[in-house]
């Protein structure tokens, strides 16, 4: 009978978690249109930049996979501030929380949605935006390898620093601050991956090693906010 409880008790658990991402499924199903604004500022972004520089392509993919990272990180804040806040403005956090989830929890599935319906479409736009950037195919893979690993760490950090700023209502943009003076190492490793490409397994276990850190403090930091 006690195995048959606990069983029923993991059961019943997983079934909350998959609700949870149901939920988080159809949130961001119906606020497409924020994800869609991402993308869009990312591409004008990308034609800004093309026409700052000028027509050399060699000057354009020399600094491309810079232009990348740095408009994936100005991207990525524009989702910051929703990231907690309509949760916590409507009780849903309570709620969960009631629920039978702690605060930590709630942050890891928080940062995991995230990474699925905000991060992951701007992959599908990466070789768009490595065609325009001429960035070669040999690169894409690196690019690709990097922003997978660096986006799950702009995740965590969005989460904490979201977290934060249901502590402090009158200035947002100290998150999106914070997001940007940690996320330099991350874009510093990443490029350094693509053009330094015999030191690949070094710098990717470099990122893996600040993803597995961030990921172990996120929830702890934003649990406790």
């Amino acid at each position: 009978m006690s195995q048959k409880r606990f069983i029923y008790k993991i059961m019943k658990f997983l079934n909350k978690i998959i609700f949870f991402f149901y939920r988080e499924y159809k949130l961001n199903l119906s606020g497409v249109q924020d994800i869609l604004t991402n993308i869009v500022f990312f591409f004008v972004s990308i034609f800004i930049f093309i026409f700052s520089i000028g027509p050399d392509k060699e000057t354009i993919s020399l600094v491309g996979v810079g232009i990348v990272w740095t408009l994936l990180l100005l991207s990525s804040t524009l989702s910051i501030r929703k990231f907690y806040q309509e949760d916590f403005e409507n009780g849903n956090l309570i709620i969960m929380h009631l629920n039978g989830f702690s605060y930590g929890l709630i942050t890891i599935l928080k940062t995991v949605s995230h990474f699925i319906f905000v991060q992951i479409p701007f992959l599908f736009s990466i070789p768009i935006a490595c065609i325009l950037l001429n960035i070669s195919n040999e690169k894409l893979i690196y690019v690709f390898t990097s922003f997978t690993i660096g986006s799950l760490i702009l995740s965590c950090l969005g989460s904490i620093s979201s977290s934060m700023n249901l502590m402090n209502q009158r200035n947002y943009l100290l998150g999106s601050v914070i997001v940007m003076v940690f996320s330099v190492p991350i874009i510093i490793f990443s490029v350094g991956i693509i053009n330094l490409e015999e030191n690949f397994n070094s710098l990717i276990n470099i990122l893996i090693g600040i993803l597995l850190i961030v990921f172990a403090i996120n929830p702890w930091a934003s649990g406790l906010c």
